[in-house]
């Protein structure tokens, strides 16, 4: 992974860059105290750097720091937080109002 790996958050997602350019995202829906993450990607050309991993590790750790909620629907996050103890206290089931949360934001 590059040095000038930089993750950054709009409304709607987590991007990370490398070398100043896109390489992936981590798309969610925010709704009632809970971030809806429900898609996860890195472009061809970036994979096998741990880039998603780093993704998603700052995603959720900028949550927490926001007070927020984790509902993991994207099967990447949802996995990941199963590998990594320290964030299932962050953690909660998807209800399905969560669900249409996600179908309305796109996902």
């Amino acid at each position: 992974m590059s040095d000038a790996t930089i993750v950054s958050q709009s409304s709607d997602r987590f991007v990370v860059e490398v070398d100043g350019r896109p390489a992936g995202l981590a798309r969610f829906a925010e709704r009632d105290g809970r971030r809806v993450f429900f898609h996860t990607e890195v472009s061809d050309e970036f994979e096998g750097q741990g880039l998603a991993s780093t993704l998603v590790r700052q995603a959720l750790d900028r949550t927490r720091e926001d007070g927020l909620r984790v509902v993991a629907v994207c099967p990447y996050v949802k996995r990941w937080v199963e590998k990594h103890d320290g964030y299932a206290d962050l953690t909660e089931q998807p209800t399905g109002e969560d669900l249409d949360a996600v179908r309305a934001a796109g996902g």
